[in-house]
């Protein structure tokens, strides 16, 4: 016999435990695309208290929809590596690229990543940081139906040591760093450099360039990187993505571990 209300009680125990659960991390992660999941990946892996909020129903951010929504994605020499950490089958197409299937990619880092031990929760905005005395010292939350809805609600404030920005072409929280602060970024100006136009073999090297710190305690990876420094777009190309991720988190395990 199935009874209803004990899946309902299932579901909300199951849920409110691990939420609470995390409401003092390590680290945060603003965005499940394939650097904020790498990201999470190698730092769960070394058993800092990993977070990930997305605030879209799916993980993966770009990953998914591959090149104009042909779902296959392009890897280089560099990156390839973690194409075989993480299981992610591929072929070579010509010397120096190597094609995989994007939704079989998405669903590798995900696997590997809540395995490891990152904690993901989609469906949920960070809207706002918590900044004391000119340090990042956690991240400000709200369902993201609330925010689609424009609704006056309360959100729910979470701490931790360091916070990730892994929102892509947005770069979302460092965006509400830079208004909040006055203009206070460890870039040139103070201010995110914005993104510009395509060219994949200059952005691919400066998205690792750019991954780093852009304020006390909040790191850039991935495309959020290049935005706030002011590199190229790549499109479907992820190596650099991949191991933009990676490498934030050997700054962060760094850092932590001091």
């Amino acid at each position: 016999m199935i009874e209803e209300t004990v899946i309902s009680h299932a579901i909300i125990e199951s849920y409110l435990k691990e939420l609470n659960d995390v409401v003092e991390s390590d680290v945060i992660i603003g965005g499940a695309g394939p650097s904020g999941l790498c990201a999470g990946y190698y730092l769960a892996r070394e058993g800092f208290k990993t977070v990930l909020f997305e605030r879209g129903l799916k993980p993966g951010g770009g990953m998914p929809g591959g090149g104009m929504m042909f779902n296959r994605i392009v890897v280089q020499d560099e990156g390839k590596e973690i194409l075989d950490e993480f299981g992610i089958q591929y072929e070579k197409y010509k010397s120096g690229y190597y094609v995989a299937h994007s939704l079989e990619a998405t669903a590798c880092l995900v696997d590997k990543a809540l395995k490891a031990g990152l904690k993901i929760f989609n469906l949920i905005t960070i809207e706002d940081v918590i900044i004391h005395k000119d340090v990042v010292s956690g991240v400000v939350i709200n369902w993201s139906s609330v925010e689609m809805a424009k609704l006056h609600i309360d959100p729910l404030s979470f701490r931790c040591k360091t916070v990730i920005d892994a929102t892509g072409h947005p770069c979302e929280i460092a965006h509400i760093v830079e208004r909040k602060s006055g203009g206070k970024l460890l870039t040139p100006d103070g201010k995110i450099s914005g993104e510009h136009s395509m060219w994949a073999e200059i952005a691919e090297k400066l998205t690792l360039e750019n991954t780093r710190e852009v304020y006390p305690n909040l790191y850039v990876c991935g495309m959020a990187a290049n935005a706030v420094f002011g590199g190229p777009r790549m499109g479907p190309i992820f190596g650099g993505m991949l191991l933009s991720g990676k490498k934030v988190a050997e700054i962060v395990k760094k850092k932590l571990s001091q």
